[in-house]
């Protein structure tokens, strides 16, 4: 029985100190303890066994018995300690009661442009090209290295909870080999699934315009035709089940406005705060069968802000302008190994969404600067290990909303990769890319890029 209880001792204590995280030693040094007694134990047993035999024997031959001492604890007082030690330690679990997984990949570019590229690492437009001089560039970093951490739970009844952080290194710094973390995402999520239903709280991805164009230039096509970033925002989205394999999904979200300075006065509040009203967003999906039964999804989004512009420090003579767009896009697997994307809008006012090449609003003329654009691409997997891509899109400006002779009035890119998984972790890709940029009264410019990429995804 003492045995028992021992080993039901250590088993308790053995448990309470892998809960309190104690180090590899530690547990080794229980493991040990656990054996000395229970041999200690067996021995304990024998020498009781005899010491009983020798009382009968002495009590045969007439001979008084010795009292029995208590027999001594299983544990020694230094092992009683070191015990007490581990079951009492103060260190922290490293472990919680949430399930944590951490993602992301380590990724460098390696780029040649044969004009000058806006910025280099990445490619927005082309810079307006001087007569008889070639502009080429070479660029390498490893700032598109992605880290983020997804958390689930605790879950309360129907209801399951939920939340991202993720960051990437193109937050600036001087140095180009000592960038700046940048938040990329930072939200929680709590889900009813049975009513399809979901709130989200935090920094994400715009509800309009949900696609990216497939490149690895680092842009995914923004300023090229693919408009929508990422910004503060409460959302909310109802998922509404027509027939079998048939959803339609609504999304709705109020947004954090992200304007500009004051364009009239030097680096003068921000726009979208004077507005102190938030930005709407909303889209509308139907999710079908479409070829070979596989899901084809059409979406329809918009989004509506107003920015406050001041033409005085002082506030005076505020002018009001609308930020807004209309769009769709597009998803159509057509195989396992073919699949077609796309996305097309109109709007105005669309610098913060990456949209109008850039550019929202014309200080000269005093107006909101218009834009449309679109692109298109096919993705084709032919086998587990490569993948390739092909499209192109274009964002495109009327020459009378802008009046300075450097205003991009358009900007477009024909693009090409391929990507080979060494194994499911290690990507290598290439991609060949020509763009144009068209200027209001200067030259305009024209790029052939070439980009080799690095990947390593975990």
């Amino acid at each position: 029985m003492t045995l028992r209880i021992s080993q039901a001792i250590c088993a308790v204590v053995l448990s309470v100190s892998m809960v309190c995280g104690v180090s590899a030693q530690d547990a080794k040094d229980l493991s040990t303890i656990l054996t000395l007694r229970e041999e200690n134990a067996k021995l304990r047993n024998r020498v009781d066994a005899l010491e009983s035999e020798i009382a009968g024997i002495k009590q045969m031959l007439g001979k008084p018995t010795e009292q029995k001492t208590a027999a001594p604890s299983e544990f020694t007082e230094a092992e009683v300690t070191r015990l007490k030690q581990l079951a009492d330690s103060k260190k922290k679990p490293v472990t919680s009661g949430l399930d944590f997984e951490l993602y992301g990949y380590v990724k460098l570019d390696a780029a040649h442009d044969s004009e000058r590229t806006s910025v280099g690492n990445y490619s927005r437009w082309v810079e307006s090209e001087q007569p008889g001089k070639q502009n080429n560039q070479f660029s390498m970093t490893a700032k598109e290295t992605r880290l983020g951490l997804r958390i689930k739970g605790p879950d309360a009844g129907p209801v399951k909870t939920s939340a991202r952080i993720e960051a990437d290194f193109y937050g600036g710094g001087e140095a180009e080999n000592k960038p700046v973390p940048m938040m990329r995402h930072a939200y929680m999520t709590a889900e009813w699934p049975e009513e399809r239903f979901s709130v989200l709280a935090g920094q994400t991805s715009d509800v309009i315009s949900p696609l990216w164009m497939p490149t690895l230039n680092y842009t995914v096509g923004w300023w090229e035709g693919n408009i929508g970033y990422r910004r503060p925002q409460i959302r909310v989205t109802k998922g509404f089940e027509l027939a079998k394999n048939v959803e339609f999904k609504l999304e709705a979200a109020a947004t954090r406005d992200i304007g500009r300075t004051n364009g009239f006065t030097a680096s003068y509040s921000d726009t979208g705060q004077d507005s102190s009203i938030p930005g709407l967003q909303g889209r509308a999906s139907l999710t079908f069968p479409g070829f070979d039964s596989k899901p084809t999804m059409v979406g329809v989004s918009g989004h509506w802000v107003e920015e406050e512009i001041n033409h005085t420090n002082t506030f005076a003579n505020s002018k009001s302008i609308d930020s807004w767009s209309v769009n769709l896009d597009l998803t159509v697997p057509i195989t396992t190994w073919l699949s077609l994307t796309g996305e097309a809008y109109t709007g105005q006012d669309l610098d913060s969404y990456l949209g109008g090449i850039g550019q929202g609003y014309d200080t000269t003329l005093g107006k909101a600067i218009r834009s449309s654009g679109g692109w298109a691409a096919v993705t084709l997997k032919p086998t587990p290990k490569w993948q390739f891509n092909v499209g192109g899109g274009f964002d495109e400006v009327p020459k009378g909303d802008v009046s300075a002779a450097a205003a991009r009035t358009f900007n477009g890119v024909i693009f090409g990769n391929a990507q080979y998984s060494f194994t499911p972790n290690f990507i290598l890709g290439y991609e060949m890319s020509f763009l144009r940029t068209e200027y209001k009264g200067q030259d305009n410019g024209e790029d052939l890029r070439e980009l080799l990429s690095f990947i390593y995804k975990f």
